[in-house]
């Protein structure tokens, strides 16, 4: 069976990457027609927008889309294209899977938890505006509706069902944002009891920082609004081994976009050096999104081979933080063609190598 899937390649380090991830689909045998299509500086320089009509209409007639990061200007520029593309296909899930990958210095081994963010509304919401005609005060709308706080937890308690995972945790500040955080909370709280198969319980955000780098290994599926969510999930790549190995997906009703946690990097553009990890695994979640499952099996299996050998790793990975031996960063090509040469050959149900393997007993991938 063939797929038509949107690549939207991105700014920055985004082409090298989505190259890459192209290089490991590839090697699995599942015959992938890509559509590309142009979004954000490369957009604006042929198409006069960062996010074209034509980006979103590919999305929606193919259903499933892979991105890499685009560049969002800080303070001033256009508006963030990923914003954008989320609230006009309503993306409303963002989910973002931190799984201990990186390599025996990871500080946090145990960690293997994804955090689920609203990613429609919230503090990036786009409701703002200047209070005074000297721009000397702005104010920002944080924008929560039942609805969207019903679905996005509900998806949680689905996904941790789907997953057989532990525990739904939900972050809000409810104790000063007592009208929005006070409103997630109430769908929170009215929502579990229709899960009584799963365990839930809540934590203030500043709290659940603090709990994180504590003691990760207690959690498992958080769920959040949009700016929390935002701020957990690299939180969560940071207890996992980095950004360059954290992926994620945006899900809507029907609509599925791959994308890496991680920025456009535009300092290390055409250099071929970044880490490929987060786009390749990228492309992992995307293949289970199909019900390619043996497929995504022996792509998460490549990567976590490639990583464990170090022999051919990023410079990130190549770190003595997550190194016990002196290793020789490789490019990002090199990486990528590494795993690609071993998707075919792996065993993926053999047991994972190295003592910082962690992972469910029942499936040790998120299917999304």
């Amino acid at each position: 069976m063939s797929y038509r899937v949107t690549l939207i390649p991105g700014d920055g380090i985004g082409p090298e990457v989505t190259n890459a991830a192209r290089l490991v689909a590839a090697a699995t045998g599942v015959t992938i027609d890509w559509e590309i299509a142009e979004a954000g500086e490369k957009a604006i320089a042929s198409e006069g927008t960062p996010l074209p009509d034509s980006v979103l209409e590919s999305i929606r007639r193919n259903r499933v889309a892979l991105k890499g990061p685009i560049t969002t200007p800080i303070g001033s520029g256009f508006r963030s294209v990923n914003v954008a593309l989320r609230q006009q296909l309503d993306l409303y899930a963002s989910v973002r899977p931190a799984r201990a990958i990186a390599g025996e210095g990871t500080r946090f081994p145990e960690t293997d938890l994804v955090v689920v963010r609203e990613a429609t509304e919230g503090l990036y919401s786009g409701v703002e505006h200047w209070v005074d005609r000297d721009h000397t005060a702005a104010e920002s709308v944080n924008v929560v509706t039942r609805k969207a706080s019903d679905r996005i937890v509900r998806f949680a308690f689905e996904l941790a069902r789907r997953e057989k995972r532990k525990r739904v945790t939900a972050v809000h500040k409810a104790n000063i944002l007592k009208t929005t955080g006070g409103l997630f909370q109430t769908a929170f709280r009215e929502m579990a009891p229709r899960y009584p198969d799963i365990p839930s319980d809540e934590r203030l955000i500043d709290n659940m920082c603090m709990q994180l780098v504590k003691k990760p290994e207690e959690y498992d599926v958080i769920v959040t609004t949009n700016l929390f969510g935002d701020i957990l999930s690299d939180l969560c790549a940071g207890l996992a081994g980095g950004l360059g190995v954290a992926p994620g997906a945006l899900y809507g009703e029907n609509l599925a976009v791959f994308e890496p946690v991680h920025g456009s990097a535009p300092k290390y553009a055409g250099q071929d050096k970044a880490d490929p990890v987060a786009e390749i695994l990228c492309v992992e979640r995307m293949l289970r999104h199909l019900g390619e499952t043996e497929a995504a099996d022996r792509v998460f299996r490549a990567v976590w081979e490639t990583i464990a050998e170090k022999k051919v790793v990023t410079y990130d990975l190549a770190l003595p933080g997550y190194t016990q031996r002196p290793v020789t960063p490789s490019s990002c090509s090199a990486m990528a063609g590494e795993i690609a040469r071993k998707v075919p050959i792996v065993n993926p149900e053999a047991p994972l190598p190295r003592p910082w393997a962690v992972g469910h007993a029942q499936d040790p991938h998120l299917e999304g």
